[in-house]
């Protein structure tokens, strides 16, 4: 835990909260969940980023967010899924993860989804209710489901 973190009232770190880097002056909103699912899991929260009310972040694999960050309310950022081959079920597949990383200065609006594998520039804005499923460049505005490029930031 870094320097000057804020922690507000039923902030849950989960499960391998040893793995769990929060930075200097962070701020982790009521109800805000983090999770290392598993021993190797990790995640990272940089400095003076902010995680919303109610946001939920499971790593399963690794999940890095930089510095400087505006994570809005109801945000799920989430390194994993489940395979889904017909025949055996789902919850007896393997979980399929990939690593998530977030650059600085990136604004993720109310509740948005970021799933596996995703890296997002820094700069970049994520529209409310948008789920991501691939990368976004630098400085550039994405919104929808699935999210699409909208417009860059001037």
């Amino acid at each position: 835990m870094g320097r000057n973190v804020f922690i507000d009232r039923n902030v849950s770190l989960l499960r391998f909260p040893k793995n769990i880097f929060v930075m200097d002056q962070v701020v982790l909103k009521e109800g805000a969940n983090i999770c290392s699912c598993n021993k190797s899991a990790r995640i990272q929260i940089g400095n003076r980023t902010t995680i919303g009310f109610y946001t939920f972040i499971y790593a399963s694999n690794n999940i890095k967010i930089g510095s400087d960050c505006l994570i809005a309310p109801f945000v799920y950022i989430v390194d994993s899924d489940h395979d889904i081959a017909k025949g055996t079920n789902i919850n007896q597949q393997p979980n399929i993860t990939a690593p998530i990383e977030i650059g600085n200065d990136v604004w993720i609006a109310t509740g948005a989804k970021i799933l596996k594998g995703v890296r997002i520039g820094d700069g970049a804005v994520i529209a409310a209710g948008s789920v991501i499923n691939t990368d976004v460049p630098e400085n550039c505005i994405y919104g929808g489901i699935p999210g699409k490029k909208i417009g860059e930031r001037k």
